[in-house]
């Protein structure tokens, strides 16, 4: 596990624009079974694709759209094991990775972007793409 201060900044970087931090697996379930429409998961990390690419792509998108997720979420991989693996309970058939941004519809995976979609792609790119998803599903 990573320690609190090394990542409490990469935290405040989505919580700070309105996302809302699951830290338990019961969170993460009862996030995703109790509210109806759609919810955008982040499942954050520390390695750079996520500080370079991934969350600076994802906040552009939220901010750039009128047609927003319902809810906005995050997980930490490293750090919130549990939350994490319940996450990716969730996000099944797809393989664990981080970082990963996750768009729920009724608690239902209908979107689902990759670590492998995430590296070598500019921030840009990312939320390009996560634009054209919200138009789509929110």
């Amino acid at each position: 596990m990573y320690p609190e201060e090394l990542v409490a900044p990469m935290r405040t970087d989505l919580t700070s624009v309105g996302f809302k931090e699951l830290k338990t697996a019961q969170d993460v379930d009862n996030h995703l079974t109790d509210h109806k429409g759609t919810t955008l998961m982040v499942i954050n990390s520390v390695c750079g694709c996520a500080a370079g690419a991934a969350r600076p792509g994802v906040k552009w998108a939220v901010e750039m759209t009128n047609k927003k997720p319902d809810h906005l979420t995050t997980v930490f991989a490293g750090v919130d094991q549990d939350a994490v693996a319940k996450a990716r309970e969730y996000t099944l058939p797809y393989p664990p990775s981080s970082p990963s941004i996750a768009l729920f519809k009724d608690g239902e995976l209908v979107h689902f972007v990759e670590r492998h979609h995430i590296e070598g792609r500019n921030a840009e790119m990312i939320g390009n793409h996560l634009l054209e998803v919200f138009n789509e599903y929110c």
